[in-house]
């Protein structure tokens, strides 16, 4: 009885200097007065990374669901960025797609009489690199995780 009491006591006693120190740890961060400086500039480079890389983040091939899921949100947010006149970025989703499509000859069949050439040819060019992105998924999941 007085061992398990005991015991509270000490788990308790070390959770307060958990959170005493996790309190004082923010406080001492947020009082840095390039806290907010450098809180912005992470969160711009990660924003620059994301652009740069203009790719979604693939689902687990293995999940039928998530592909699905992630094959719809795709294609729509490709076509919305196609209406919007950006090509590029309506193209990248597109390939997103395709690349997750179980029957990519089909979908490239009616891709090819809705796009206009020029876009649906820039679909073409960008395929190989999405495919091999597919393929290095496959090969080594879960490795690009930070």
């Amino acid at each position: 009885m007085m061992n398990s009491r005991t015991s509270a006591i000490a788990v308790g006693v070390c959770g307060a200097l958990f959170l005493g120190y996790c309190i004082y740890f923010d406080r001492k961060r947020r009082s840095d007065p390039n806290f907010k400086q450098k809180l912005r500039e992470r969160r711009r480079k990660q924003k620059v990374a994301q652009e740069r890389a203009g790719f979604s983040r693939l689902p687990d091939l293995k999940d039928a669901e998530a592909v699905q899921k992630f094959f719809l949100e795709e294609i729509q947010l490709g076509e919305e960025l196609l209406a919007q006149g950006d090509y590029e970025k309506g193209v990248d989703h597109l390939t997103n797609a395709i690349a997750v499509c179980g029957q990519p000859q089909q979908l490239l069949q009616v891709l090819q009489q809705t796009l206009p050439p020029p876009v649906f040819q820039m679909l073409l060019t960008k395929l190989p690199t999405i495919s091999q992105r597919i393929v290095n998924a496959q090969t080594s999941p879960d490795d690009d995780v930070e």
